[in-house]
């Protein structure tokens, strides 16, 4: 076999030497580069696990506040929008539509011409009918009596009907009318019957008879036939309100609500309520028992 020349080219048959022809051992060392991909592989798995979590709280939060506005605008929908109002309060002291005292009713229950009062007294909504009542209860007449206006800061003087108009007048005694028939007949001018309301039946109307009422026109107070109109009825119908003095009454106008009778200049007419203590005094009248 002939020698190799040591500068000639490699032999292409010549086959590379086995691990277990030479001794050595195959480098195991790690790959230049592994570590960093390990980091970079756990980096992008806690990206991905951050943004899961970040994507749910938001849908919770999302669903929690939706369902917290529609309770909130539910719940602000069946409030009322207006409070009830409160109850009106009857006016203190013997103002002459005070109830009537029961120590004076009469055998029967029922109370004395006296003491009846305009309207009746409200039944109590929460009273039980006796197994013996009837299905329908007897049908009741509207009481009425006699009555004198008396003014509070002029205690001698009484409304009084004069040439159809009605003013502050004083009235004589009893006993100057029985010697007289002009003071019997400014008695009998002061006296009126007060009856229910003509256009509301928890107010008052003052009845001269032959169908006559006292009744405001043009904001003054004046005797009128009643014409059976609707405008007349509540010109003629008076709600009485508390007053600031004992034992008497103010008289607000039904249809013009705000104004309230008062004399001035001893007449009586229709005027816009006012915070002052000569109004109170001037629109506050007692009604006391008939002078006629």
């Amino acid at each position: 076999m002939p020698e190799r020349n040591p500068g000639s080219a490699p032999d292409p048959s010549a086959r590379p030497t086995k691990v277990w022809e030479t001794g050595e051992t195959v480098d195991e060392s790690r790959v230049p580069g592994t570590r960093r991909l390990w980091l970079a592989g756990a980096l992008l798995v806690a990206v991905l696990a951050s943004t899961v979590t970040a994507v749910v709280v938001l849908d919770d939060g999302r669903d929690t506040s939706a369902k917290e506005k529609t309770d909130n605008t539910t719940s602000s929908a069946d409030d009322p929008l207006i409070p009830s109002p409160p109850p009106a309060t009857a006016p203190s002291g013997k103002s002459g539509l005070a109830a009537p005292d029961s120590s004076k009713a009469g055998a029967d229950g029922s109370a004395s011409p006296e003491t009846q009062q305009q309207g009746g007294t409200k039944p109590d909504s929460t009273a039980r009918p006796s197994k013996s009542a009837s299905a329908k209860p007897p049908a009741s007449k509207p009481t009425s009596s006699k009555k004198s206006v008396q003014a509070v800061n002029y205690p001698d003087r009484y409304w009084r009907v004069a040439h159809d108009s009605v003013q502050l007048d004083r009235v004589g005694s009893r006993d100057s009318s029985r010697r007289g028939n002009d003071s019997s007949r400014s008695r009998e001018e002061a006296t009126f019957k007060l009856v229910p309301g003509i256009a509301d039946s928890s107010c008052v109307s003052f009845s001269l008879g032959n169908n006559r009422y006292l009744r405001h026109y043009q904001f003054r107070l004046r005797a009128d036939r009643h014409d059976g109109s609707e405008y007349f009825k509540q010109d003629a119908t008076f709600c009485p309100r508390p007053s600031s003095y004992s034992g008497a009454v103010m008289l607000e106008s039904y249809n013009n609500r705000g104004r309230f009778l008062r004399h001035r200049n001893f007449q009586i007419q229709l005027d816009w309520r006012e915070d002052n203590d000569l109004y109170r005094a001037d629109s506050a009248f007692r009604l006391v028992k008939g002078l006629g």
